[in-house]
């Protein structure tokens, strides 16, 4: 069991310090964030990266680092906040790759990396409820 928080954590951390670098990129320079033009969003409601830099900071990257620090806790509530982020990963993908119309490596990594993280996080939520109550 050990083995399955270890790497959930440093999945979490992994995603999270990745997503408050790439979050803070967006929003400090919305329209060509690590040189991806503004162009690409022609399908989407957005016409700069600002939102979707704001969305990928703070709810990827804090709420994954969030989730990350939980594990020195020991909650019997981790494996629902680890499943919430790794949840709003996998959709914050789906969604990224609807709006830019194309799927590339990136994409296909994080998507996986998030239905890892969702299946860990259920292995913790059953080892949780399968205790019993003293």
């Amino acid at each position: 069991m050990k083995s399955v928080y270890g790497v959930l954590f440093f999945l979490h951390v992994f995603v999270g310090i990745g997503a408050v670098a790439g979050g803070l990129a967006a929003i400090s320079n919305p329209q060509e964030p690590l040189g991806m033009p503004a162009d690409l969003l022609v399908n989407s409601p957005f016409s700069n990266y600002l939102i979707p830099g704001i969305i990928l900071f703070s709810i990827i990257g804090i709420g994954n680092i969030i989730s990350a620090y939980m594990f020195h806790f020991k909650s019997k509530y981790q494996g629902y906040i680890s499943s919430v982020f790794s949840w709003a990963l996998v959709i914050f993908i789906v969604v990224q790759c609807i709006m830019l119309n194309s799927v590339v490596f990136l994409h296909v990594l994080y998507f996986i990396i998030g239905l890892v993280k969702a299946g860990l996080s259920l292995i913790i939520i059953n080892n949780f409820k399968n205790k019993p109550v003293i």
